[in-house]
């Protein structure tokens, strides 16, 4: 169980970056609904085969800015 809490007003902003930096993330791996974030981490696990760590680091740090272009 992960401490990832991800809020609805900035999932919006985060799916846009995750698109662009990994193009083959379809809008079903993309699709979240506040407080199933532990379903998201292990689904984007999958698809980028990575392990939920490398997830967990990757969306929080694109948290951290959202308002960067950077990726």
């Amino acid at each position: 169980m992960y401490n990832f809490k991800i809020e609805a007003q900035d999932w919006s902003i985060l799916k846009l970056k995750l698109q662009r930096k990994y193009n083959r993330l379809t809008e079903e791996d993309l699709q979240f609904q506040e407080g199933q974030e532990e379903e998201l981490l292990k689904r984007l696990a999958t698809r980028l085969n990575r392990n939920v760590d490398y997830v967990v680091f990757t969306l929080s740090k694109e948290l951290k800015d959202l308002s960067s272009n950077s990726l």
